[in-house]
């Protein structure tokens, strides 16, 4: 007798949920045994779920270091096919002497292969953070930074998302979220092989797929105020005024183009971030900007 689909549905809710509160497997086999112990679920049924549930234990483990650092240079090849690197030594190396000085200090100084800072030849206003550390500034954002202050708010902003692990958490939701939605659909019938291979395949795509919503969509505005507040408390351990990044914004306000690709469509308006971070009261400490701070960032940047 065929059972009826709206049961069926049941146990695999059930099951799905008592995996997002424990170990899948487990819950499954709690979850699958009940199911054919009642009744609706056949035996054929429980082992085609439990094998198609291994494809989704493999989702949910964590990356490793190595993983994260081939994922980010997959992305980082994917931005680079869109924004050419600028060849000029002298600008790249003087991005580099900032972004490291600063990601030393940041709670993730040491990640797989280290960070890499690399100016793109672009007049958009647009900056990426890769999760294996690579950062990406284009000359257009460069611009909107009148000081060397606000330039190091650019890259901590970006050194933030790293630590924050925003691209890995992206990665993460889109490849759980194509592998419950194969069980979802075809949990109301039995999985079979067709089926579970394509479990195992679901997330060839998700480096492209992230890097795409990286470069096109953005981080969410959460994601962005987060790494604002996280890039003002790292501009203080190295001693930078953090009102660099309002300077920063203030500026980008101005030449950001309504509807355009960049920053305009990918983050929240710069009035938004700057009211973001002026309402938590943040304590800015006075900090006298070094004269020969100012000549070296002019002499590196001024002309790019």
């Amino acid at each position: 007798m065929k059972k009826p689909l709206w049961i069926k549905g049941t146990i695999m809710l059930a099951m799905l949920s008592l995996a997002a509160c424990a170990n899948v497997q487990t819950a499954t086999t709690l979850a699958t045994a009940v199911g054919e112990q009642a009744g609706v679920l056949s035996h054929a049924e429980v082992e085609s779920i439990r094998k198609s549930t291994v494809a989704v234990a493999r989702s949910l483990e964590d990356f490793t270091p190595e993983q994260e650092y081939y994922i980010g240079r997959s992305v980082g090849a994917v931005v680079l096919s869109k924004y050419p690197a600028y060849t000029n030594a002298q600008g790249n190396q003087y991005l580099n002497m900032l972004g490291q000085t600063l990601a030393a200090a940041s709670d993730t100084p040491q990640i797989f292969g280290g960070y890499h800072f690399i100016v793109l030849d672009s007049n958009d206003i647009n900056a990426f953070a890769t999760p294996s550390g690579l950062v990406f500034v284009t000359r257009g954002l460069i611009r909107c930074c009148p000081t060397e202050d606000a330039l190091a708010a650019v890259l901590a902003h970006e050194i933030s998302h790293v630590q924050l692990r925003h691209g890995m958490q992206s990665i993460e939701k889109a490849r759980m979220t194509e592998a419950l939605t194969v069980l979802a659909t075809e949990g109301a019938k039995t999985l079979g092989s067709p089926e579970v291979a394509q479990l195992t395949q679901t997330f060839s795509g998700a480096i492209s797929d992230i890097a795409k919503s990286m470069i096109n969509n953005g981080y969410s505005r959460s994601f962005e105020y987060q790494a604002d507040k996280v890039a003002v408390v790292l501009l203080q351990r190295v001693g930078y005024n953090p009102r660099g990044l309002i300077d920063m914004l203030t500026v980008m306000e101005k030449k950001l183009k309504p509807g355009g690709f960049d920053f305009a469509k990918t983050h929240p308006a710069p009035r938004d971030r700057i009211a973001e971070i002026q309402g938590d009261n943040l304590s800015f400490t006075p900090v006298a900007t070094p004269k020969i701070r100012q000549e070296r960032f002019l002499k590196a940047v001024g002309n790019i």
